[in-house]
């Protein structure tokens, strides 16, 4: 059942209940969801709020409605994301995806916030560079990132990027021959915004947020980086320590 007086329109709630059991294989034995009136009785509501939902899925393209025969989970299989020591997004993809594209939003020198500049061991009020990213896998969005760079020795990242479209190649121009993960954290929230516009997300859709920190091999924090990912396009997994395969989302 759903939780009424919520704050959350019954409608979303659905579908994100449905997406959550569509993601984990609840219907893959027919490949079809519940009919409507079935849909209704579990959540206890009325069919016109269980068609608000199956529509909001239908436009982010999990399901398709099949006049005469019900509607089809069109959803593909999630790409599964490592987290480990070292950050390499193409690596971490392998043979997952045949293009893997990143691009940039946006670019500005900005006075770090007070979570970044602790994060990265910076004196208030420093300059960092802030990198909007978006990375996509055969044309379709997966994440997107906010980056922030200590501008001292990175003046030049962005115009690194722009030219690599790659974190890590952008870091090596400047000098930082590798890097590897010192922390990530990990929530899911409701996608809205920019984010929502970017990634071509629905209302209601879920995204899974890693923040992580990177530090180059002595040490020194170099990167601190906000990574949205679709929640139904993604899957994060967590590696040994010393695994030296791909991790989130960050670079290519």
């Amino acid at each position: 059942m759903v939780e009424r007086q919520t704050g959350v329109a019954l409608w979303r709630q659905i579908a994100d209940r449905m997406r959550l059991a569509i993601n984990n294989g609840d219907f893959d034995e027919t490949g079809m969801m519940p009919p409507e009136t079935v849909l209704a009785a579990r959540f206890g509501v009325n069919r016109h709020t269980v068609r608000s939902a199956m529509a909001t899925l239908a436009d982010e393209g999990i399901v398709r409605a099949i006049q005469g025969v019900g509607t089809r989970i069109e959803r593909r299989d999630r790409l599964r994301f490592p987290i480990s020591r070292r950050t390499r997004f193409s690596q971490g993809l392998g043979n997952q995806a045949r293009e893997i594209e990143g691009r940039m939003l946006e670019a500005d020198t900005d006075v770090a916030p007070a979570l970044v500049a602790q994060a990265l061991g910076l004196a208030a009020g420093t300059p960092c560079v802030r990198m909007e990213t978006v990375n996509s896998t055969d044309k379709r969005p997966i994440s997107r990132a906010t980056h922030y760079f200590p501008s001292e020795r990175f003046a030049g990242i962005a115009e690194a990027y722009e030219k690599t479209r790659s974190i890590t190649a952008a870091l090596r121009e400047l000098g930082v021959s590798d890097y590897v993960r010192r922390s990530t954290e990990i929530s899911a929230i409701h996608a809205e915004g920019d984010d929502m516009r970017h990634l071509k997300l629905s209302p209601g859709a879920i995204i899974l947020v890693a923040t992580a920190i990177n530090t180059d091999l002595a040490g020194m924090p170099i990167q601190y980086s906000r990574t949205r990912f679709a929640a139904d396009r993604v899957k994060l997994t967590v590696e040994p320590e010393n695994d030296d395969i791909g991790d989130l989302g960050q670079s290519a």
